[in-house]
């Protein structure tokens, strides 16, 4: 099998001329950005844009690393270039504003956009998605680059590179995902058909400063020090496993995503490179820039006849928790719910915090990602 490469630029911080020259490296290392993407491409950058929020929380791909890339493209002669999301909260313009992105974009002649329409597209070859709701921005592009953010996620452990890709089904539709694929293997097959579809032609993670603890929205920052790039989604997000310690195969990603042929999570099948072109084995790596401290979650997977009686009898199963001290009783968490009848609502009245019915809901978390407060807590 051939290896997948994995770029691993060791970065202390956000200092502009510092992380552009380490992309530029990590590109020649991939065989420069002209064998990636062709000239007369219309390229659409895809961040992560969860919500609004300080660049210091490690919500959203940091500006910096988006200008460094944008950058790149306008020196090596790219013209029609243009950056959206499908935000879990919010639209691109909005979520970027203030941020420093809008500022590099508008530097660079790079036009912020937001999706205006879905278009449904069938996709027969998928393994469990067969159709996908996509925005019309998409479906013009050649070619999409994927610039994800390190961070944990309550429902597939991590989000990165594989996750990212989310952001691609197009506004409502995403919380109707997860109610079409309420576990975390469905989501995570759907996840890989819909990379499949799309496929991105390269992914970079910005991993500088990570999100630990309650991510993907509410998590506390931590400094990893370090930008992947690679080809492979699964590739990357196995590195970045080995990095906070976690076995790439609890990550459901990892595992579905090489299975069905998306790309390599057995670090045998994974080449290392450092900026000056030197090999690193992935037991090396993570000795040298992995932090074993990373709060995220490690527990094994369990298999036996009581794991099975728990889950049909929805005990000790994960679940959202509101801190009513720290809750506002904003609503974000009702309107962002997947599910038609609502698994959390005002039922004591607004005056106190929602309240869960379990038999309802689904374990997707949108509710505790959307929350502005870190007032959900997944347990």
């Amino acid at each position: 099998m051939e290896k997948s490469r994995v770029i691993l630029l060791p970065c202390e911080d956000y200092e502009e001329e510092k992380v552009y020259n380490l992309m530029k490296e990590g590109l020649d290392l991939l065989g420069g950005i002209s064998r990636l993407i062709g000239k007369e491409e219309k390229i659409l950058l895809k961040p992560n844009l969860l919500k609004k929020a300080e660049i210091e929380k490690a919500v959203i791909t940091h500006p910096v690393v988006v200008g460094a890339f944008a950058r790149i493209l306008r020196e090596e002669g790219y013209e029609n270039i243009v950056l959206a999301d499908s935000c879990g909260n919010g639209t691109t313009k909005k979520v970027i504003k203030g941020t420093g992105m809008d500022a590099y974009l508008e530097k660079y002649g790079i036009e912020a956009i937001d999706f205006s329409e879905g278009v449904h597209v069938e996709y027969p070859e998928g393994k469990q998605a067969k159709e996908f709701v996509m925005p019309k921005e998409l479906l013009e592009a050649d070619c999409v680059i994927s610039l994800s953010k390190m961070k944990t996620h309550a429902l597939e452990r991590i989000t990165g590179a594989v996750k990212n890709s989310y952001g691609f089904v197009y506004g409502r539709n995403k919380a109707i995902g997860h109610t079409k694929y309420p576990s975390a293997d469905s989501f995570a097959r759907m996840l890989i058909d819909l990379n499949q579809y799309v496929k991105p032609r390269l992914y970079v993670m910005d991993g500088i400063v990570a999100m630990e603890g309650n991510g993907p929205g509410a998590g506390d920052p931590v400094p990893m020090k370090v930008m992947l790039m690679s080809t492979d989604p699964v590739a990357l997000d196995s590195v970045f496993a080995r990095l906070v310690h976690l076995k790439p195969q609890l990550v459901p990603t990892n595992y579905h995503g090489e299975k069905m042929g998306l790309g390599n999570s057995d670090e045998a099948n994974i080449q290392v490179l450092l900026p000056d072109g030197c090999e690193m084995s992935v037991e090396d790596a993570v000795m040298e820039y992995g932090n074993p401290y990373f709060n995220v979650d490690r527990t094994e997977i369990r298999h036996n006849i009581w794991t099975r009686m728990a889950k049909a009898l929805n005990i000790f199963q994960k679940k959202p928790y509101i801190d009513g001290e720290k809750c506002i009783r904003c609503g974000i968490c009702v309107r962002s719910c997947p599910v038609p009848e609502k698994a959390v609502d005002f039922r004591n009245g607004k005056e106190n915090p929602p309240v869960y019915d379990y038999k309802k809901c689904i374990r997707c978390f949108c509710c505790q990602e959307m929350c502005p407060e870190k007032a959900i807590k997944v347990k």
